[in-house]
């Protein structure tokens, strides 16, 4: 019975040695409450670059949850290179749902979410533990249209504060910003598969392309044969229109590209490193 208990104990020790690190809470002020955001820290005083991560049109967790797998691959991901990461909750601090399927949306990528960037910025700012010149920003879907709202010039920061360092949109919805002239203030990358029937691939290129020449840097990788959530692990393809889950979009169709997935965490490590 000893050597069983002896050996059971043994056998915790290494799962719990190998179990992903927890993300800490932080609450971080707004003008009109709280924003509440999941920390990914290295070990040490720092000072880490970091990376703001911005959840799509599902939100950042669930119930069970304070991070959704795919959020937590990709959080894992950049802490092991180095990177400091917050995740900020736009949805869960205001007490709302999903997003995907609402017909009157109450949290706007061009304003609420915004606002909750720049919060997330103000509030990193602040820490002694934040390589403040090295501050950056990720967004998948909705939160990577809130991105592209946030890095347009006329959306800079009025302090002294050092600017972002780096943007990186993955399937953002382009085409209000195509239309609009859309340029940048941050060396930005967008990530896309060439066959995203969510979002939209020519609006996307129309969009960088039309940035060329009076803009930071912009770029955009559009991955051939792929589709939305492509970087998104173990997710066969399928028709979002099939199932009932409120956290996917009403169209199109959502699925793994393994080659894609690994080409795109090739070039976020590079972009970041920049």
């Amino acid at each position: 019975m000893r050597l069983r208990l002896t050996a059971l104990f043994l056998t915790w020790l290494a799962s719990a040695a190998h179990a992903s690190p927890a993300p800490q809470q932080v609450d971080i002020p707004l003008s009109t409450g709280i924003l509440h955001a999941q920390l990914f820290k290295p070990a040490g005083e720092g000072p880490f670059p970091t990376v703001i991560a911005l959840h799509g049109c599902g939100g950042l967790g669930s119930h069970s949850e304070p991070v959704m797998p795919r959020y937590r691959d990709w959080a894992l991901q950049l802490l092991k290179e180095g990177n400091a990461v917050l995740l900020p909750d736009s949805y869960g601090s205001r007490e709302i749902g999903p997003q995907c399927r609402v017909k009157d949306v109450h949290v706007k990528a061009r304003r609420e979410r915004v606002g909750d960037i720049f919060a997330a910025r103000s509030w990193l700012m602040k820490q002694a533990w934040v390589a403040r010149d090295r501050v950056s920003l990720i967004g998948w879907a909705n939160g990577a249209s809130a991105l592209l709202w946030a890095v347009r010039p006329q959306s800079g920061a009025r302090d002294m504060a050092p600017d972002f360092r780096a943007a990186i949109a993955f399937y953002p919805d382009c085409r209000i910003s195509a239309g609009l002239g859309w340029s940048t203030r941050v060396p930005t990358l967008v990530l896309i598969g060439d066959n995203d029937d969510v979002s939209s691939p020519p609006a996307c290129r129309q969009m960088v392309d039309g940035a060329h020449g009076r803009s930071a840097l912009a770029r955009i990788v559009v991955y051939p044969g792929a589709y939305h959530d492509f970087d998104r692990a173990n997710t066969p393809l399928h028709a979002a229109a099939g199932t009932p889950d409120a956290a996917t979009p009403e169209h199109g169709h959502l699925g793994t590209d393994a080659v894609a997935r690994a080409d795109a965490q090739k070039e976020v490590a590079q972009w970041l490193a920049r």
